[in-house]
C-alpha cells in the first residue's frame, strides 16, 4: 500500500458495498492510493438495487467498466417497464410505463443507456476492477473507532476473522457505511426529512412454473394489488429465480419472524393467482424505505457518501445512483487536493453540491412511490403523472460550489431536462472524432480539467497551456472543428458550439467529473487573465 511521506494513507474508505466500491474504482482510476474496509465477508448475495440510470452508466463507461456490467446484466437486458396488476393472472393489468427509453430518443443526449443490473451482480464487477488499481480492499474488517485532528484521521480497525487490530493513519476518511452509519453517529450529524415511509420484506424464491404465468411480459417489476398478495414481483433470471417484496408493518407490532415459509408461499401464490404454484423460499431480508438527508456531508477530514448521507424511497432506484454519483463528485476533488493542484477549500464544495441534489431527488423518489402506489406505502398520490424523470437522472445541477457563473437561485433538480452547456450542469454529449476514432465529449472528462474551445478560439487554446503551467494545474485543451489544426472534429450531424452555448471563438471549462465549471460564450480581450480567474475560483487556488 502506497503511503505519503509521513506514513499516512491518502484515503480510508469505510464500507464496501456499491458506493464504497465505486469510490475505490474512481480513486483508483485517478491514481490515488487508498484502503477500503468492509465488515462483511464479501459482496452482496441478495438481488437488490438493480436500476442503474443513464448518468451512472456514463460514469462507469468513462471508468472502463460499462461493458463488463452489461455482460453481468445480460439476463435482464430485455426487461423494461413497470406493470401494475391485481394478480398476474387477473384482468386488471396496467403498464405504468412500458419502455425506459421509448423510440431510443436517449441516444441524442448520451452515449450510454439505462442498465438493469442487480447489486449482487454489479458489486463483483466493481470489486474486480477496483482491485486491479491503486487500492487495497479488505473484507471481514470493521472500523472500531476513529479520531481526527488538523492533519489527518487515526482509525482503529479489526479483522473480524482473526480478531487482530490495527491502527491506520489517513489523510481523509470516506464513510460509505450505510443508512445506520456509525461514522455519522460518531460525528453527531443529524438528519432532516420525514423519516420512515414504509417497510417491506424482500423474499427470494424459486418457482419454475412462474415463468409460464408471466409469459412474454418482461417487466422490471410488477406491483400486485390484491390484498391477499400485495407486493412487488421482480425477476432475477426470467425463469426460475424471483424476488417478492411483501409489505411489512412493524409499526403495528408485526414481527419479522411472522414471515414464515408457509406465509410467504401463500402470499406469492395469491399474487400470482395460482393456488397450487410450487414455491421454494430461499431467503428473506427486511428493508426500510425512508426519506432522510444528513445535515452535513463533512466534518473536518471525514466525508459521508451514499446511504450514510441520504436515504430515499426505492422507486426509481434514485438512492443507489445518487450515492454512486456522490462518490464520483468527491473522488476527483480528493485527487486534486492530494495531488496539490487544488486548494483544500475545494473539498467544502462536495456537500454544497451534493446535499441539495439529495434533498430534491429524495422528494422526487417519495412522490414516485406514491404515484406508483408502491406496496406498503399507504398514501394518496398527487394529481397527474410525474414528469421530468430524465431531469433527475441526467439533469441535476450544482447552483453553488466549484462552479463560476451558475445561477445561484436555480433548482438542483429542474422540472424538465435541458442540456445547454451552462455552468453547474453536466457537460452535454456531442459525438466527435479524435484521430479518426468516434468518441463522445464525455469520454474526455475523468482525470483533469478540460478546456473545450470553438473552431476559431485559438486564443483560448493557447492561453490554456500557459495558465495551466503557471498555476500547476494539469489542464488539457482541445479545439473542436473541421480543420487540420483542430484536435477534435464533430461528427457530420453534431453541432458542438450550439450544444455548449458558445460562439466559434468561445470556450468552456469542464471539471474531471464532466460538469461545466465555467464558460465564455465568445472571445475575451485577455483570455489568460479570464481563464486564470476561473481556475483559481473553481479549484480554490486563491
Amino acid at each position: 500500500m502506497n503511503r505519503t511521506a509521513d506514513g499516512r494513507l491518502p484515503v480510508l474508505i469505510v464500507g464496501g458495498s456499491l458506493v464504497g466500491l465505486s469510490m475505490s474504482l474512481f480513486l483508483g482510476r485517478l491514481g490515488v492510493p487508498h484502503l477500503l474496509v468492509e465488515k462483511h465477508s464479501g459482496t452482496s448475495h441478495h438481488p437488490r438495487g438493480r436500476g442503474n440510470n443513464v448518468r451512472t452508466m456514463e460514469l462507469f463507461r468513462v471508468a472502463g467498466v460499462e461493458p463488463a456490467i452489461r455482460e453481468a446484466a445480460s439476463v435482464l437486458a430485455e426487461n423494461h417497464g413497470i406493470l401494475q396488476a391485481d394478480t398476474l393472472t387477473g384482468s386488471d393489468q396496467e403498464w405504468l410505463f412500458k419502455e425506459i427509453d421509448p423510440g431510443g430518443a436517449l441516444k441524442r443526449f448520451s452515449p450510454s443507456g439505462w442498465c438493469l443490473c442487480s447489486q449482487n451482480d454489479l458489486e463483483p464487477v466493481l470489486l474486480q476492477h477496483a482491485k486491479s488499481l491503486t487500492g487495497e480492499l479488505r473484507f471481514s474488517t470493521e472500523l472500531l473507532s476513529f479520531e481526527q485532528d488538523a492533519d489527518g484521521v487515526t482509525a482503529l480497525l479489526r479483522n473480524r476473522e482473526t480478531g487482530e487490530e490495527q491502527t491506520v493513519r489517513a489523510q481523509y476518511l470516506v464513510a460509505a457505511d450505510g443508512p445506520r452509519s456509525p461514522v455519522r453517529e460518531r460525528l453527531g450529524i443529524g438528519q432532516t426529512g420525514p423519516g420512515d415511509l414504509f417497510h417491506n420484506v424482500s423474499i427470494t424464491f424459486r418457482a419454475e412454473r412462474l415463468a409460464e404465468v408471466v409469459g412474454e411480459r418482461r417487466f422490471i417489476a410488477c406491483y400486485l394489488t390484491d390484498p391477499q398478495g400485495a407486493g412487488a414481483l421482480l425477476p432475477v433470471d426470467n425463469r426460475a429465480h424471483w424476488v417478492f417484496h411483501a409489505p411489512w408493518h412493524p409499526e403495528r407490532g408485526e414481527a419479522l419472524e411472522e414471515f414464515t415459509d408457509e406465509r410467504c408461499i401463500a402470499h406469492i401464490r395469491a399474487a400470482a393467482g395460482v393456488p397450487d404454484l410450487e414455491v421454494e423460499i430461499t431467503g428473506r431480508a427486511p428493508w426500510h424505505a425512508a426519506q432522510r438527508v444528513a445535515e452535513r456531508y463533512r466534518v473536518g477530514r471525514v466525508f459521508l457518501a451514499g446511504d450514510s448521507a441520504h436515504e430515499m424511497s426505492p422507486t426509481g432506484a434514485f438512492g443507489s445512483n445518487t450515492g454512486i454519483q456522490d462518490a464520483h463528485n468527491l473522488a476527483w476533488k480528493l485527487a486534486a487536493v492530494i495531488g496539490g493542484w487544488a486548494g483544500p477549500g475545494l473539498l467544502e464544495s462536495y456537500g454544497r453540491e451534493r446535499r441539495p441534489v439529495a434533498v430534491a431527488t429524495g422528494e422526487r423518489a417519495t412522490a414516485r412511490s406514491a404515484e406508483h402506489r408502491h406496496p406498503g406505502y399507504d398514501v394518496t398520490p398527487g394529481t397527474g403523472r410525474q414528469r421530468g424523470v430524465l431531469a433527475v437522472a441526467l439533469g441535476y445541477r450544482y447552483p453553488a460550489g466549484a462552479v463560476v457563473g451558475a445561477d445561484p437561485d436555480g433548482p438542483a433538480v429542474p422540472e424538465n431536462f435541458a442540456a445547454d452547456g451552462s455552468p453547474g450542469g453536466r457537460a452535454p454529449h456531442v459525438a466527435l472524432r479524435r484521430a479518426g476514432v468516434s468518441i463522445s465529449t464525455l469520454d474526455l472528462f475523468e482525470t483533469v480539467p478540460v478546456l473545450l474551445a470553438g473552431p476559431d478560439a485559438h486564443a483560448w487554446h493557447g492561453a490554456a497551456e500557459l495558465v495551466g503551467k503557471r498555476l500547476g494545474v494539469p489542464l488539457t485543451a482541445y479545439r473542436v472543428g473541421t480543420g487540420t489544426e483542430h484536435e477534435l472534429a464533430p461528427e457530420a450531424d453534431a453541432d458542438f458550439t450550439a450544444a455548449y452555448g458558445i460562439a466559434a471563438d468561445g470556450a468552456v471549462l469542464v471539471r474531471p467529473d464532466g460538469f461545466v465549471a465555467w464558460r465564455s460564450a465568445d472571445a475575451a480581450r485577455d483570455p489568460e487573465t479570464e481563464l486564470t480567474r476561473a481556475l483559481e475560483a473553481v479549484l480554490c487556488l486563491r
